[in-house]
Protein backbone atom coordinates (compact mmCIF):
# COMPACT_ATOMS: atom_id res chain seq x y z
CA UNK A 1 0.00 0.00 0.00
CA UNK A 2 1.22 3.28 -0.80
CA UNK A 3 2.21 5.65 1.53
CA UNK A 4 0.71 9.31 0.78
CA UNK A 5 2.48 12.59 0.90
CA UNK A 6 -0.15 16.03 1.25
CA UNK A 7 1.37 19.21 -0.32
CA UNK A 8 -0.30 22.33 1.37
CA UNK A 9 -0.32 26.00 -0.48
CA UNK A 10 -1.71 27.92 2.30
CA UNK A 11 -3.33 32.02 1.66
CA UNK A 12 -2.93 34.38 4.21
CA UNK A 13 -7.28 34.46 4.75
CA UNK A 14 -7.16 38.49 5.75
CA UNK A 15 -5.66 39.34 2.84
CA UNK A 16 -7.20 38.51 -0.72
CA UNK A 17 -4.58 40.46 -2.62
CA UNK A 18 -4.08 39.42 -6.10
CA UNK A 19 -4.87 35.69 -5.58
CA UNK A 20 -8.98 37.47 -5.74
CA UNK A 21 -8.04 37.42 -9.57
CA UNK A 22 -7.84 34.10 -11.47
CA UNK A 23 -5.19 36.37 -14.07
CA UNK A 24 -3.08 36.64 -11.70
CA UNK A 25 -2.76 33.42 -9.38
CA UNK A 26 -0.08 31.49 -9.97
CA UNK A 27 0.87 27.67 -9.50
CA UNK A 28 3.01 26.90 -6.36
CA UNK A 29 5.97 25.81 -8.63
CA UNK A 30 7.86 24.80 -5.76
CA UNK A 31 5.61 22.15 -3.98
CA UNK A 32 5.23 20.76 -7.92
CA UNK A 33 8.95 20.36 -7.65
CA UNK A 34 8.71 18.72 -4.44
CA UNK A 35 6.00 16.40 -5.92
CA UNK A 36 8.25 16.01 -8.82
CA UNK A 37 11.54 14.43 -6.38
CA UNK A 38 9.01 11.93 -4.54
CA UNK A 39 9.27 8.70 -5.59
CA UNK A 40 6.53 6.77 -7.42
CA UNK A 41 5.74 5.10 -4.30
CA UNK A 42 4.45 7.24 -3.04
CA UNK A 43 0.85 8.85 -3.11
CA UNK A 44 0.89 12.20 -3.91
CA UNK A 45 -1.73 15.16 -3.33
CA UNK A 46 -1.72 18.58 -3.65
CA UNK A 47 -4.08 21.66 -1.32
CA UNK A 48 -3.97 24.65 -2.57
CA UNK A 49 -6.08 27.32 -1.13
CA UNK A 50 -5.74 29.56 -4.08
CA UNK A 51 -8.58 27.83 -5.42
CA UNK A 52 -10.17 26.29 -2.03
CA UNK A 53 -10.03 26.43 1.46
CA UNK A 54 -8.45 23.99 3.22
CA UNK A 55 -10.03 20.78 4.54
CA UNK A 56 -8.28 17.56 6.01
CA UNK A 57 -7.16 14.87 3.91
CA UNK A 58 -6.29 11.69 4.99
CA UNK A 59 -1.79 11.77 5.04
CA UNK A 60 0.71 9.66 6.27
CA UNK A 61 3.25 12.70 6.23
CA UNK A 62 2.62 16.51 5.15
CA UNK A 63 4.83 19.15 3.47
CA UNK A 64 4.29 22.71 3.50
CA UNK A 65 5.31 25.90 2.14
CA UNK A 66 4.40 29.58 2.91
CA UNK A 67 5.50 33.29 2.67
CA UNK A 68 5.80 35.27 5.49
CA UNK A 69 2.08 37.00 5.32
CA UNK A 70 0.83 33.55 5.28
CA UNK A 71 3.36 31.68 8.13
CA UNK A 72 -0.08 31.71 10.35
CA UNK A 73 -2.35 30.20 8.30
CA UNK A 74 0.56 27.59 7.65
CA UNK A 75 0.73 27.07 11.21
CA UNK A 76 -2.81 26.75 12.29
CA UNK A 77 -3.10 23.82 9.19
CA UNK A 78 0.20 22.05 10.31
CA UNK A 79 -1.80 21.87 14.06
CA UNK A 80 -4.53 20.09 12.71
CA UNK A 81 -2.16 17.14 11.43
CA UNK A 82 0.38 17.47 14.46
CA UNK A 83 -2.69 16.92 16.69
CA UNK A 84 -3.26 13.49 14.47
CA UNK A 85 -0.01 12.37 15.32
CA UNK A 86 1.21 13.20 11.41
CA UNK A 87 4.32 14.46 10.62
CA UNK A 88 4.38 17.93 8.97
CA UNK A 89 7.91 19.62 6.86
CA UNK A 90 7.47 23.05 6.31
CA UNK A 91 9.90 24.80 3.62
CA UNK A 92 9.43 27.83 1.78
CA UNK A 93 11.26 31.32 2.48
CA UNK A 94 9.46 31.97 5.66
CA UNK A 95 10.48 28.96 7.51
CA UNK A 96 14.22 29.17 5.92
CA UNK A 97 14.21 32.63 7.06
CA UNK A 98 12.59 31.67 10.47
CA UNK A 99 13.29 28.18 10.76
CA UNK A 100 13.34 28.22 14.55
CA UNK A 101 9.55 29.58 15.21
CA UNK A 102 8.54 27.09 12.70
CA UNK A 103 10.14 24.29 14.46
CA UNK A 104 7.33 25.30 17.50
CA UNK A 105 4.74 24.46 15.03
CA UNK A 106 5.98 21.70 12.62
CA UNK A 107 8.14 18.31 13.28
CA UNK A 108 10.78 19.21 10.87
CA UNK A 109 12.21 22.47 8.48
CA UNK A 110 13.92 22.47 5.26
CA UNK A 111 15.98 25.22 4.92
CA UNK A 112 16.61 26.83 1.69
CA UNK A 113 16.69 24.41 -1.59
CA UNK A 114 14.47 21.46 -1.15
CA UNK A 115 16.13 19.37 -4.28
CA UNK A 116 19.82 18.51 -2.49
CA UNK A 117 17.58 16.93 0.58
CA UNK A 118 14.26 15.81 0.16
CA UNK A 119 15.18 12.81 -0.95
CA UNK A 120 16.91 12.64 2.95
CA UNK A 121 13.35 13.50 4.36
CA UNK A 122 11.48 10.92 2.91
CA UNK A 123 14.51 8.14 3.54
CA UNK A 124 14.62 9.40 7.75
CA UNK A 125 10.65 9.67 7.59
CA UNK A 126 10.13 5.56 6.06
CA UNK A 127 13.12 4.74 8.56
CA UNK A 128 11.08 6.71 11.89
CA UNK A 129 14.28 9.03 12.37
CA UNK A 130 12.93 12.13 10.72
CA UNK A 131 15.37 14.69 12.03
CA UNK A 132 14.38 18.15 13.23
CA UNK A 133 16.41 20.64 10.33
CA UNK A 134 17.40 19.60 6.63
CA UNK A 135 19.58 22.07 5.15
CA UNK A 136 19.85 22.39 1.02
CA UNK A 137 22.44 23.25 -0.94
CA UNK A 138 22.89 25.86 -3.73
CA UNK A 139 23.43 23.24 -6.09
CA UNK A 140 23.72 23.59 -10.16
CA UNK A 141 20.63 23.45 -11.55
CA UNK A 142 21.23 20.84 -14.25
CA UNK A 143 19.04 18.09 -14.46
CA UNK A 144 16.55 19.72 -12.19
CA UNK A 145 13.03 18.02 -12.10
CA UNK A 146 10.19 19.79 -13.79
CA UNK A 147 7.40 20.47 -11.20
CA UNK A 148 4.25 17.78 -11.48
CA UNK A 149 2.24 20.16 -13.31
CA UNK A 150 -0.69 16.99 -13.32
CA UNK A 151 -1.31 18.47 -9.89
CA UNK A 152 -2.15 22.42 -10.36
CA UNK A 153 -5.31 23.43 -10.60
CA UNK A 154 -6.96 23.41 -13.51
CA UNK A 155 -7.86 26.79 -13.54
CA UNK A 156 -4.43 28.31 -13.57
CA UNK A 157 -4.73 30.57 -16.76
CA UNK A 158 -0.50 31.28 -16.51
CA UNK A 159 1.94 28.50 -16.24
CA UNK A 160 4.82 29.27 -14.20
CA UNK A 161 9.04 28.83 -15.29
CA UNK A 162 12.25 28.86 -13.52
CA UNK A 163 15.00 29.39 -15.30
CA UNK A 164 17.57 30.55 -12.97
CA UNK A 165 18.08 31.25 -9.14
CA UNK A 166 20.20 33.57 -7.78
CA UNK A 167 21.03 37.28 -7.32
CA UNK A 168 24.36 38.69 -7.27
CA UNK A 169 22.95 42.16 -5.83
CA UNK A 170 22.45 43.28 -2.62
CA UNK A 171 19.46 45.29 -1.79
CA UNK A 172 18.68 46.23 1.60
CA UNK A 173 14.57 45.07 1.25
CA UNK A 174 15.21 41.58 -0.53
CA UNK A 175 16.12 37.97 0.76
CA UNK A 176 16.37 36.62 -2.39
CA UNK A 177 19.83 36.17 -2.11
CA UNK A 178 19.52 34.49 1.55
CA UNK A 179 17.47 32.30 0.20
CA UNK A 180 19.19 31.40 -3.17
CA UNK A 181 22.70 32.61 -3.21
CA UNK A 182 24.20 35.29 -4.45
CA UNK A 183 25.76 33.77 -7.38
CA UNK A 184 23.67 33.54 -10.48
CA UNK A 185 22.95 29.70 -11.44
CA UNK A 186 21.12 29.22 -15.02
CA UNK A 187 19.35 25.99 -16.08
CA UNK A 188 20.28 24.62 -19.31
CA UNK A 189 18.87 26.03 -21.99
CA UNK A 190 17.79 22.50 -24.17
CA UNK A 191 16.03 21.44 -20.46
CA UNK A 192 13.87 24.78 -20.40
CA UNK A 193 12.77 24.44 -23.59
CA UNK A 194 11.93 20.49 -22.97
CA UNK A 195 9.90 21.52 -20.24
CA UNK A 196 8.38 24.38 -22.48
CA UNK A 197 7.20 21.73 -24.98
CA UNK A 198 4.76 20.00 -22.52
CA UNK A 199 3.24 23.12 -20.80
CA UNK A 200 -0.19 22.79 -22.13
CA UNK A 201 -1.28 26.82 -20.92
CA UNK A 202 -0.91 29.61 -23.76
CA UNK A 203 0.08 31.98 -21.49
CA UNK A 204 3.36 32.04 -19.08
CA UNK A 205 5.08 33.46 -16.05
CA UNK A 206 8.68 33.04 -15.80
CA UNK A 207 9.38 33.77 -11.96
CA UNK A 208 12.81 33.95 -12.19
CA UNK A 209 14.11 37.12 -10.41
CA UNK A 210 15.68 38.26 -13.67
CA UNK A 211 15.45 36.71 -16.70
CA UNK A 212 18.57 37.92 -18.30
CA UNK A 213 21.09 38.05 -15.50
CA UNK A 214 24.44 39.47 -14.84
CA UNK A 215 26.92 39.80 -17.41
CA UNK A 216 28.06 38.54 -21.00
CA UNK A 217 27.45 35.00 -20.32
CA UNK A 218 23.76 34.96 -19.03
CA UNK A 219 22.73 37.54 -21.53
CA UNK A 220 23.93 35.23 -24.15
CA UNK A 221 22.11 32.26 -22.35
CA UNK A 222 19.03 34.30 -22.13
CA UNK A 223 19.89 35.43 -25.89
CA UNK A 224 20.06 31.88 -26.99
CA UNK A 225 16.83 30.45 -24.80
CA UNK A 226 15.11 33.31 -26.78
CA UNK A 227 15.68 32.11 -29.87
CA UNK A 228 15.25 28.22 -29.62
CA UNK A 229 11.68 28.73 -28.57
CA UNK A 230 11.61 31.24 -31.89
CA UNK A 231 12.96 28.18 -33.46
CA UNK A 232 10.67 25.72 -32.03
CA UNK A 233 7.34 27.42 -32.56
CA UNK A 234 6.84 27.23 -29.20
CA UNK A 235 3.82 30.34 -29.26
CA UNK A 236 3.71 30.74 -26.11
CA UNK A 237 2.87 34.87 -24.58
CA UNK A 238 4.57 35.51 -21.72
CA UNK A 239 5.71 38.08 -19.11
CA UNK A 240 8.70 37.68 -16.86
CA UNK A 241 10.78 39.84 -14.17
CA UNK A 242 14.25 41.33 -15.07
CA UNK A 243 16.32 44.67 -13.38
CA UNK A 244 16.74 47.62 -15.43
CA UNK A 245 19.83 45.65 -17.13
CA UNK A 246 17.39 43.90 -19.61
CA UNK A 247 17.49 47.26 -21.63
CA UNK A 248 20.54 47.20 -22.29
CA UNK A 249 20.59 44.63 -25.51
CA UNK A 250 18.61 45.71 -28.33
CA UNK A 251 18.92 42.12 -30.43
CA UNK A 252 18.34 40.58 -27.13
CA UNK A 253 14.84 42.50 -26.73
CA UNK A 254 13.83 42.12 -30.15
CA UNK A 255 14.27 38.20 -29.90
CA UNK A 256 12.51 38.37 -26.70
CA UNK A 257 9.84 39.85 -28.30
CA UNK A 258 9.72 37.69 -31.12
CA UNK A 259 9.75 34.60 -28.75
CA UNK A 260 6.26 36.36 -26.87
CA UNK A 261 7.56 37.84 -23.93
CA UNK A 262 4.09 40.54 -24.08
CA UNK A 263 5.51 42.33 -20.39
CA UNK A 264 8.47 42.66 -18.29
CA UNK A 265 7.73 43.94 -14.54
CA UNK A 266 11.25 46.10 -13.51
CA UNK A 267 12.05 46.51 -10.26
CA UNK A 268 12.69 50.35 -10.40
CA UNK A 269 11.42 51.41 -6.80
CA UNK A 270 11.65 55.26 -6.94
CA UNK A 271 12.53 57.72 -9.48
CA UNK A 272 15.18 59.74 -7.34
CA UNK A 273 18.69 58.13 -7.10
CA UNK A 274 18.78 59.15 -2.92
CA UNK A 275 15.69 56.90 -2.24
CA UNK A 276 17.30 54.37 -4.82
CA UNK A 277 20.89 54.63 -2.73
CA UNK A 278 19.08 54.60 0.57
CA UNK A 279 17.66 50.68 -0.13
CA UNK A 280 21.28 50.02 -1.36
CA UNK A 281 19.38 49.36 -5.15
CA UNK A 282 23.30 49.68 -6.96
CA UNK A 283 22.43 48.41 -11.06
CA UNK A 284 19.73 51.14 -11.15
CA UNK A 285 22.33 53.40 -9.55
CA UNK A 286 24.46 52.19 -11.95
CA UNK A 287 22.45 52.89 -15.02
CA UNK A 288 20.79 56.04 -13.98
CA UNK A 289 17.57 57.39 -12.99
CA UNK A 290 17.57 59.36 -16.27
CA UNK A 291 18.04 56.35 -18.43
CA UNK A 292 14.54 54.88 -17.29
CA UNK A 293 12.68 56.54 -20.46
CA UNK A 294 15.04 55.70 -22.71
CA UNK A 295 14.95 52.13 -21.34
CA UNK A 296 11.15 52.40 -21.28
CA UNK A 297 11.57 53.28 -25.22
CA UNK A 298 13.43 50.26 -25.87
CA UNK A 299 11.56 47.75 -24.39
CA UNK A 300 8.11 49.47 -26.44
CA UNK A 301 10.49 48.47 -29.97
CA UNK A 302 10.16 45.28 -29.48
CA UNK A 303 6.77 45.07 -28.11
CA UNK A 304 7.05 44.78 -24.98
CA UNK A 305 4.52 46.22 -22.02
CA UNK A 306 6.56 47.36 -18.94
CA UNK A 307 4.87 47.28 -15.63
CA UNK A 308 7.17 49.74 -12.88
CA UNK A 309 7.43 48.54 -9.45
CA UNK A 310 7.99 51.10 -6.98
CA UNK A 311 8.17 51.16 -3.20
CA UNK A 312 6.37 54.09 -0.43
CA UNK A 313 8.03 54.62 2.56
CA UNK A 314 11.84 55.08 2.43
CA UNK A 315 13.21 57.30 5.51
CA UNK A 316 13.98 60.18 2.59
CA UNK A 317 10.39 59.39 1.48
CA UNK A 318 8.04 62.70 2.05
CA UNK A 319 4.12 63.33 1.75
CA UNK A 320 5.90 65.73 -1.18
CA UNK A 321 8.47 62.99 -2.69
CA UNK A 322 5.37 60.29 -2.46
CA UNK A 323 3.26 62.37 -4.59
CA UNK A 324 6.08 63.34 -7.20
CA UNK A 325 6.60 59.66 -7.41
CA UNK A 326 2.95 59.33 -8.46
CA UNK A 327 3.12 61.92 -10.97
CA UNK A 328 6.16 60.38 -12.38
CA UNK A 329 4.17 57.21 -12.94
CA UNK A 330 0.98 58.87 -14.50
CA UNK A 331 3.13 61.02 -16.62
CA UNK A 332 6.10 58.38 -18.13
CA UNK A 333 5.61 56.00 -20.48
CA UNK A 334 5.10 53.38 -17.95
CA UNK A 335 2.36 51.08 -18.93
CA UNK A 336 1.80 48.77 -15.64
CA UNK A 337 2.14 51.11 -12.16
CA UNK A 338 2.64 48.77 -8.94
CA UNK A 339 3.15 50.32 -5.65
CA UNK A 340 3.67 48.48 -2.52
CA UNK A 341 4.60 50.01 1.17
CA UNK A 342 8.41 49.17 2.15
CA UNK A 343 8.27 46.02 3.99
CA UNK A 344 10.68 44.63 6.21
CA UNK A 345 10.77 40.46 5.59
CA UNK A 346 12.51 38.75 7.75
CA UNK A 347 16.39 37.91 6.81
CA UNK A 348 17.04 40.97 5.12
CA UNK A 349 19.10 43.34 6.29
CA UNK A 350 16.17 46.05 6.50
CA UNK A 351 14.42 43.35 8.50
CA UNK A 352 17.28 43.67 10.86
CA UNK A 353 17.98 47.14 11.31
CA UNK A 354 13.78 48.21 11.80
CA UNK A 355 13.89 45.37 14.44
CA UNK A 356 16.81 46.58 16.22
CA UNK A 357 15.65 50.46 16.27
CA UNK A 358 12.47 49.35 17.26
CA UNK A 359 10.50 50.53 14.48
CA UNK A 360 8.60 47.76 13.63
CA UNK A 361 4.63 48.24 14.13
CA UNK A 362 3.98 44.67 14.13
CA UNK A 363 6.17 42.10 16.06
CA UNK A 364 3.76 40.08 17.57
CA UNK A 365 4.78 37.01 15.64
CA UNK A 366 3.50 34.61 14.56
CA UNK A 367 0.32 36.25 14.74
CA UNK A 368 1.39 39.58 13.29
CA UNK A 369 3.45 37.74 10.41
CA UNK A 370 -0.19 38.63 8.17
CA UNK A 371 0.15 42.63 7.89
CA UNK A 372 3.63 41.47 5.89
CA UNK A 373 2.02 41.63 2.57
CA UNK A 374 3.29 44.92 1.01
CA UNK A 375 -0.02 46.45 1.06
CA UNK A 376 -0.29 47.76 4.44
CA UNK A 377 2.76 50.13 6.48
CA UNK A 378 4.24 48.06 9.24
CA UNK A 379 7.12 50.55 10.34
CA UNK A 380 7.86 53.95 11.36
CA UNK A 381 8.65 55.73 8.59
CA UNK A 382 11.75 58.73 8.72
CA UNK A 383 10.29 61.34 6.58
CA UNK A 384 6.55 61.30 8.00
CA UNK A 385 4.47 59.27 10.71
CA UNK A 386 3.44 55.38 9.43
CA UNK A 387 -0.64 57.30 9.46
CA UNK A 388 0.49 59.83 7.17
CA UNK A 389 2.12 57.27 5.13
CA UNK A 390 -0.92 54.97 4.77
CA UNK A 391 -2.95 57.86 3.74
CA UNK A 392 -0.69 59.40 1.22
CA UNK A 393 -0.28 55.97 0.17
CA UNK A 394 -3.78 55.43 -0.83
CA UNK A 395 -4.50 58.99 -1.92
CA UNK A 396 -1.62 57.88 -4.46
CA UNK A 397 -3.35 55.02 -5.06
CA UNK A 398 -6.82 56.55 -5.89
CA UNK A 399 -4.93 58.88 -8.48
CA UNK A 400 -2.63 56.03 -10.00
CA UNK A 401 -5.72 53.74 -10.85
CA UNK A 402 -8.43 56.12 -11.77
CA UNK A 403 -10.20 55.14 -14.78
CA UNK A 404 -9.35 58.26 -16.88
CA UNK A 405 -5.86 57.07 -16.01
CA UNK A 406 -5.87 54.05 -16.81
CA UNK A 407 -7.46 54.27 -20.00
CA UNK A 408 -4.67 56.53 -21.18
CA UNK A 409 -2.05 54.17 -19.93
CA UNK A 410 -3.98 51.40 -22.40
CA UNK A 411 -3.82 53.85 -25.32
CA UNK A 412 -0.37 54.64 -24.57
CA UNK A 413 0.53 50.73 -24.37
CA UNK A 414 -0.59 50.52 -27.74
CA UNK A 415 0.96 53.39 -28.98
CA UNK A 416 3.95 52.82 -28.35
CA UNK A 417 4.37 48.82 -28.74
CA UNK A 418 1.89 48.56 -31.76
CA UNK A 419 1.19 45.01 -29.64
CA UNK A 420 -2.25 44.06 -28.83
CA UNK A 421 -2.01 41.34 -26.48
CA UNK A 422 0.81 43.81 -25.11
CA UNK A 423 -1.84 46.13 -24.63
CA UNK A 424 -4.23 43.37 -22.99
CA UNK A 425 -1.62 41.84 -20.66
CA UNK A 426 -0.87 46.01 -18.77
CA UNK A 427 -4.79 46.73 -18.91
CA UNK A 428 -5.48 43.65 -17.11
CA UNK A 429 -2.55 44.26 -14.54
CA UNK A 430 -3.38 47.42 -13.80
CA UNK A 431 -6.99 46.01 -13.17
CA UNK A 432 -5.51 43.93 -10.88
CA UNK A 433 -3.73 46.08 -8.92
CA UNK A 434 -6.61 48.82 -9.23
CA UNK A 435 -8.59 45.58 -7.22
CA UNK A 436 -5.81 45.50 -4.46
CA UNK A 437 -5.44 49.24 -3.91
CA UNK A 438 -9.30 49.27 -3.41
CA UNK A 439 -9.27 46.68 -0.86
Amino acid sequence: MKRKLVLINPVNPTRTGLTVNPSSRFPPISLGIVAALTPADWEVELVDENWEPFEYRPADLVGITAFTASARRAYEIAAVYRRQGIPVVMGGIHCSMCPQEALEHVDAVVIGEAESVWGQVLADFESARLQREYRGSWAELDGAPAPRRDLFHSGYMFASLQTSRGCPLNCEFCSVSAFNGRRYRRRPNGEVLDELEIIPQKMLFFVDDNIVGYGPASRQAALDLFRGMVERKLDKWWFCQASINFADDEELLDWAGKAGCKMVFLGLEAEQADALAEVHKGLNLQHGVGTYTTAFRRIHRAGIAVLGAFIFGMDGDTPHKLRQRTDYMIREPLDVMQTTFLTPLPGTRLFERYRDEGRLLYTDFPSDWEHYDMTEVIHRPGGMSAEELGRIGAACNRRMYAWPVLVRKAFGTFLRTRAWMATMFAWSSNLNYRRVAKE
